[in-house]
């Protein structure tokens, strides 16, 4: 794979970022259901001071009742640690399903604010970076957050509580002993520092490895029938292979911090133990008797008890720091693309909005894809309302860039472009796009039904309006025998309909939003034989009344056009009607002369034949 593929497929590190500034604005998304996060704290507060109360339960079990032998009151004791236990149960219960929706929510809310924020990106963005890696910012990142705000935030707190809990049980009970188990405390939070410090590279690395592996994977799946043709599946599994094999080393790399972090806390946690039961039993052989001691056999099985109970939320908020690494790694992600700047939008006091009239004029127009590079040089053209104009040229020339720099997909670097008399940067861009009807030679259709397709979400266009437009360009008969008719259910990107039959359906689509202008891409360039002529009655349909622009490469399609603009090496070189070029003997009739053969060109040029010279284009 070369290293420009890579680039593309691979997801920026991120480096050090300011965590507490991300935790902030994360937080934020909780404002509107901070309610419902209060009453999820205070439920946590009560289930983590219940669990405080465990240990303290033994210390009476076995001061009171088992080392006395006596079972007065016993039956009180063990109905408050039942009703203890089973309020920890509720209380735990509700924390769960409020913490839960309130998480659910939050994502619900930043999945749209992502989803809205793409919708809105100029074609540009889309062109830089890869679908599987703006894909992982709906899915896996969103939801690390998920896992951040339904058992990360909430649950940090929580354990702070019973940690402070436990810690004041402990000196209540003993002092001394109290003290002892803490003197490890010093050693795992040096441990947790060496987690944490680690654990976010290897965070970054996997989400950047994932990334890319899901970016090769929506590519590479999209394009299976080319891999299966050109029999290159053994050269994109070795791709794969290398792309799932550097992912797995990632999870690898941060797997071996946990694997040394956990059982070095537990380590820590077993030699705080060891030192209570040390001075435990310094404390009995010093002292002449348990009683001038002050401590009971109770007292020491509550402090084990609570070193463990310690230690467990100690360890815990270092798993929730992890979440909080993995949250602000994907958050940092999302908050790149919600704080990128759309390059491409309405200005604030539109000088234009509404229905145009048709009337296109480009003035000087300088533009290109990437810096210097110049896809188009100097172009000035004016197209009048209800006019219909071809570009033609050989690939590359600039002819579809000129339809999507009309439409605003792109911004031009020098020049202006006018739409009515207004430059099209000063128009609403909503409104500016709604003038425009495209259909392309690779018709894009969407899952789901042939009128819901045909509509697109415009409540305005009824049912009636889809038929008429459909039987206008004749996709009604077709459509009428699918199995459910204009509701036959329609398989992504319109797989089990023909070419042609896909096609039918976006011209039917572009009557129905009745455009004022109208643009055909090599519109009609894949069409099967049997389609043929009505994709043709179509086009002519279609066409009628509108400012039409149409970019073929089959000359046959745009002789009946008023003018044609012939383009090259980003210059319009030559514009006129179809027999006005040919007599030019110029680009126009050189591309002419390399589709149709002398008996042709004679015909078609009203009786003037070019005298051909086989080295002359």
């Amino acid at each position: 794979m070369s290293t420009e593929v890579t680039k593309y497929h691979e997801e920026e590190a991120i480096g050090k970022t300011y965590d507490l500034r991300i935790v902030k604005r994360l937080l934020g998304y909780l404002r509107p259901y901070w309610h419902l996060a209060a009453l999820a704290l205070v439920l946590t507060f009560l289930t983590n001071a219940l669990i405080s109360t465990q240990p303290f339960f033994t210390k009476v079990a076995v001061d009171s009742y088992i080392t006395p032998r006596t079972t007065d009151g016993i039956w009180l004791f063990a109905l408050a640690f039942f009703g203890v236990f089973l309020f920890r149960f509720i209380f735990s219960y509700l924390q769960e399903i409020v913490l839960n929706r309130v998480g659910q929510r939050v994502m619900y809310d930043l999945r749209s604010q992502i989803y809205t924020k793409l919708q809105r990106q100029e074609v540009a963005y889309f062109d830089r970076y890869p679908v599987g890696r703006i894909i992982t910012r709906l899915t896996s990142d969103v939801d690390a957050l998920n896992e951040l705000f339904t058992s990360g935030v909430i649950d940090v707190l929580g354990d702070l509580v019973i940690i402070i809990a436990i810690i004041g049980w402990m000196f209540w009970l003993d002092w001394k002993l109290a003290i002892v188990s803490l003197v490890t405390v010093p050693l795992l939070f040096t441990a947790t520092n060496w987690f944490r410090k680690h654990a976010r590279v290897g965070f970054d690395k996997v989400r950047t490895r994932n990334a890319r592996l899901a970016a090769f994977l929506q590519e590479y799946t999209s394009g299976a029938q080319t891999v299966q043709l050109m029999n290159a599946e053994e050269g994109s599994q070795e791709k794969f292979a290398k792309i799932n094999d550097n992912y797995r080393q990632a999870n690898i790399e941060t797997i071996y911090y946990y694997s040394v972090f956990y059982p070095l806390v537990d380590f820590i946690g077993a030699v705080g133990i060891a030192a209570v039961i040390f001075f435990f039993a310094w404390e009995q052989i010093s002292s002449f008797s348990a009683a001038e001691a002050g401590l009971t056999i109770g007292i020491l099985a509550s402090f084990i008890q609570y070193s463990l109970q310690l230690f467990q939320p100690i360890r815990d908020l270092s798993d929730k720091f992890n979440v909080l690494q993995a949250a602000i790694v994907a958050s940092h992600r999302i908050f790149i693309l919600l704080d990128l700047d759309i390059a491409i939008k309405s200005p604030e006091t539109p000088k234009k909005s509404g229905k145009a009239e048709g009337r296109i004029e480009f003035r000087n127009v300088w533009f290109a894809y990437k810096e210097d590079d110049w896809v188009l040089k100097d172009v000035s053209f004016t197209i009048e309302p209800g006019e219909n104009v071809a570009l033609v040229g050989h690939t590359g020339s600039g002819k579809t860039t000129v339809t999507n720099l009309l439409m605003r997909f792109y911004d031009i670097q020098k020049g202006r472009i006018l739409l009515d008399g207004v430059d099209i940067r000063e128009w609403d861009l909503a409104d500016l796009r709604s003038n425009f009807a495209v259909v392309l030679q690779d018709v894009f259709l969407f899952s789901g039904s042939v009128e819901d397709n045909i509509r697109l979400g415009n409540p305005a266009i009824d049912d009636e309006r889809i038929r008429w437009a459909a039987k206008e360009v004749h996709a009604d008969t077709f459509i009428s025998e699918l199995d459910g008719g204009y509701a036959h259910r329609i398989r992504e990107r319109g797989a089990g309909l023909s070419v042609g039959q896909k096609q039918l359906v976006s011209f039917a689509r572009a009557l129905a939003f009745d455009p004022r202008i109208l643009v055909l891409d090599e519109a009609t360039s894949s069409i099967d034989t049997e389609t043929e002529q009505l994709i043709q009655i179509a086009v002519e349909r279609v066409m009628e009344s509108r400012t039409s622009l149409v970019v073929a490469h089959r000359l046959s399609t745009v002789q009946k056009c008023d003018r044609i603009m012939v383009f090259h090496h980003g210059e319009l070189r030559e514009m006129g009607s179809h027999n006005e070029l040919l007599k030019l003997r110029g680009l126009y009739w050189k591309l002419f002369r390399l589709q149709y053969s002398e008996t042709d060109l004679d015909h078609s040029s009203g009786g003037f034949t070019p005298e051909l010279r086989p080295n002359e284009v």
